[in-house]
């Protein structure tokens, strides 16, 4: 779930941000991660791994008849 970390990274401290330089944006990292642990919530996966599979199963029979019909 790393890149639900980096997407709230981004959005709330990178996206809109001014650094003139790289200590500047590394102190920025820092000092996100450093208040996201004050409070850390663990993650709970609530999906069932087969139904995960399922849904690849499903989007990937999807994406190679569309691949398929590109071809034809």
């Amino acid at each position: 779930m790393v890149e639900r970390l980096f997407r709230t990274l981004s959005t709330d401290r990178l996206k809109r941000g001014v650094f003139h330089n790289i200590p500047e944006l590394v102190a920025t990292i820092e000092d996100f991660i450093a208040k996201h642990n004050q409070n850390p919530k663990p993650f709970v996966w609530t999906a069932k791994a087969q139904d995960i599979l399922e849904k690849v199963i499903r989007a990937n029979r999807k994406l190679s008849s569309r691949k398929n019909d590109a071809l034809h």
